[in-house]
C-alpha cells in the first residue's frame, strides 16, 4: 500500500516506516493513497470483541502488517488497563447515545490510540533510538507518557501550555513516573507548542545533531498516522453496538457529534464513513476558539484571532493540524493543499472556495460558549442524572443547535474525557461546594459517579516534573537537558 504526503512530495510504501517517520519530509501529513472499504456487516454475524474489531479495521489501513500481528497488539492494548468490557461504553441517555471513551488508563479518549502507537513504534524502530516529541492541549500528553513509559530505546518528551490545561491534566503529567519520560510546561498556548514541535521536525540542523548521536525523531500527536488510524475503530465498533442493542436498525444512518480542536477525532469518524459505515452528518463542535465552526460555515479558515482560555482546554486550539488531511481527501490535489498550508503559515488564513465547500456538505460547524457548556452540564444532570465533562457538554449544546435547524439522524455524541478531569468546571456547574482538594470526593458523594481509578489519590502523588521553558527553547531543551549540547 502507498502512503503519500498531503503536500505531494513525500511517499512511503511501508506501514511501519510511515508510522516511524510521523511527519512527511515535505512538512505534510501521510495519508493512504486509496481508502479501503470495510464489509462492516460481517461484524454482526458474531459477537466480536473490541480487540478483534479494531484489529480488522486497523489492518485495512496497514495491509502489509499481518492481521495476527495487529490482533496481538490490540489484545495487549485493550485489556485490563481499561475499566469496562470492550474498552468503551455506549450509554443511551434520553433520545441520544453517548460514546464514553474515558474508561482507560488516563481517563481520556487518547488512551485508545496511545495504547497502540507504542507497540507500532517498538516494531518500527529496529535498533534505532527514538525520541517521541509531543505537544499537548491536555490529554495526549498524559496518554503518551503512560503509553511509552519505560519502553527501552524510546524517550518521550511532552510539551504543554503552562496555563492551558486543567488542574487534573497538569497533575497527571507532573506526577508521571518512568525512566524515559520528560515533561515541560511552555510559556505560551497549545498552538505555540505544536508549532515548536513541527519546527523541530523540519530543522535540518537538529536532524543532523540527532543523527550524529544515533537518535531519530518521531511523534505521538495525531499528525502521526499510527496515532490516527486506531481511532477509526471505535466509530466502527460503536455503530455495530448500536445495531446489536437495537438502538438503530442495520443500515440506518447516524449523526456523529464530536468536540474537537485538532480535528483528529472527527477525521477518524470521516474515515469510518468513507470505509462504508452509515454515517450521515458530522457535527463539528467547537468552544469559543471557533475557527473550525467558522470554517465549515464560511469556507474560510482564519486563525487571526486571540486564543480564548476556556473550561474545555483540549479544544483551545487555533491551528487544527488534521484538517490538512481532510482537505486532501476532498480535493485529491496536493499542490492546492500545499498552497493553502503556505497561506496559513504566511497569512494565518486560507479560503477553499465554493467548489470545495460542496464537498463538505455533510459537515456542520457549531460552537458553544463557556456559559453554554456549563449550562449543558447542569441541564443534562438535572434531566438524566448523567455527568458530562465540559468538552462533551460543548458537543451536546452544539447538537441542540444543529437539530433546531436540521432534521438529522440518530445522534451519537462522543464523550472524550471523564468529568473528573475537570473538577472546577463540573462542580461549579452542579453547584457542588467544598475544599478545592476534595472536589472529586464531593462530586462522587453528590452524583454517585465513581472517581476513575487512574485519578484516585492523584493530588497526593509526588511532583516529578515542574520545569517551565520559553517556546523558543524547545529544541535547545532537548539538546541540553537530555543528550548533551556538544
Amino acid at each position: 500500500m502507498n502512503y503519500i504526503s498531503t503536500r505531494g512530495k513525500s511517499f512511503s510504501k511501508s506501514s511501519y516506516d510511515t508510522i516511524f517517520k510521523g511527519l512527511a519530509e515535505d512538512g505534510g501529513l501521510f495519508v493512504l493513497e486509496n481508502m479501503p472499504i470495510l464489509d462492516w456487516e460481517e461484524f454482526l454475524s458474531e459477537d466480536f470483541g473490541y480487540d478483534e474489531v479494531s484489529a480488522m479495521v486497523i489492518q485495512q489501513f496497514f495491509q502489509d502488517i499481518p492481521y495476527e500481528e495487529i490482533l496481538d497488539m490490540t489484545k495487549k492494548a485493550y485489556n485490563e488497563k481499561f475499566f469496562v468490557k470492550n474498552a468503551l461504553k455506549i450509554q443511551k441517555v434520553g433520545d441520544i447515545s453517548v460514546m464514553e471513551l474515558f474508561h482507560g488508563p488516563t481517563s481520556a479518549f487518547k488512551d485508545f490510540a496511545l495504547s497502540m502507537l507504542p507497540q507500532f513504534m517498538e516494531k518500527a524502530r529496529g535498533d534505532k533510538k527514538v525520541i517521541i516529541l509531543t505537544a499537548t492541549s491536555g490529554d495526549t500528553g498524559k496518554a503518551a507518557l503512560e503509553g511509552f513509559k519505560d519502553i527501552e530505546g524510546i524517550d518521550v518528551v511532552v510539551f504543554y501550555p503552562t496555563d492551558g490545561v486543567s488542574s487534573m491534566q497538569k497533575l497527571q503529567m507532573m506526577t508521571q513516573e518512568g525512566k524515559n519520560v520528560h515533561v515541560f510546561a511552555v510559556n505560551g498556548n497549545f498552538d505555540d507548542a505544536q508549532r515548536g514541535v513541527k519546527e523541530i521536525f523540519q530543522n535540518k540542523e537538529m536532524e543532523k545533531w540527532m543523527d550524529d548521536r544515533g537518535y531519530v525523531l518521531s511523534s505521538a500527536n495525531s499528525i502521526n498516522i499510527g496515532r490516527l488510524i486506531p481511532q477509526v475503530a471505535y466509530y466502527v465498533y460503536s455503530y455495530i453496538e448500536l445495531v446489536r442493542k437495537g438502538t438503530i436498525a442495520s443500515g440506518d444512518f447516524i449523526d456523529i457529534v464530536v468536540p474537537t480542536g485538532n480535528f483528529g477525532n472527527i477525521l477518524a469518524a470521516y474515515y469510518a464513513k468513507e470505509m462504508g459505515i452509515p454515517i450521515g452528518n458530522f457535527i463539528c463542535a467547537s468552544n469559543e476558539n471557533n475557527v473550525l465552526s467558522d470554517f465549515f460555515q464560511k469556507g474560510t479558515y482564519d486563525a487571526n484571532r486571540s486564543l480564548v482560555k476556556t473550561t474545555s482546554p483540549s479544544m483551545d486550539i487555533l491551528v487544527s493540524s488534521n484538517l490538512e488531511r481532510f482537505l486532501y481527501e476532498i480535493t485529491k490535489d496536493s499542490e492546492r493543499v500545499a498552497k493553502w498550508m503556505e497561506d496559513l503559515k504566511e497569512n494565518g488564513m486560507y479560503s477553499v472556495g465554493e467548489e470545495f465547500r460542496k464537498e463538505m456538505k455533510d459537515f456542520y460547524g457549531y460552537y458553544a460558549t463557556v456559559e453554554e457548556s456549563q449550562e449543558g452540564i447542569r441541564e443534562f444532570y438535572e434531566k438524566y442524572q448523567y455527568v458530562m465533562d465540559p468538552h462533551t457538554a460543548v458537543a451536546y449544546k452544539c447538537w441542540e443547535k444543529f437539530k433546531e435547524e436540521n432534521k438529522g439522524n440518530y445522534p451519537l455524541i462522543v464523550s472524550t474525557a471523564s468529568p473528573y478531569k475537570f473538577p472546577e468546571a463540573v462542580t461549579e456547574a452542579l453547584e457542588i461546594h467544598g475544599e478545592e482538594s476534595h472536589l472529586l470526593e464531593e462530586t462522587e458523594k453528590k452524583t454517585g459517579v465513581e472517581i476513575p481509578v487512574p485519578l484516585e489519590g492523584l493530588k497526593d502523588r509526588k511532583i516529578l516534573h515542574n520545569r517551565i521553558i520559553e517556546k523558543e527553547d524547545m529544541g535547545k531543551v532537548i539538546q541540553e537537558e537530555f543528550y548533551g549540547s556538544n
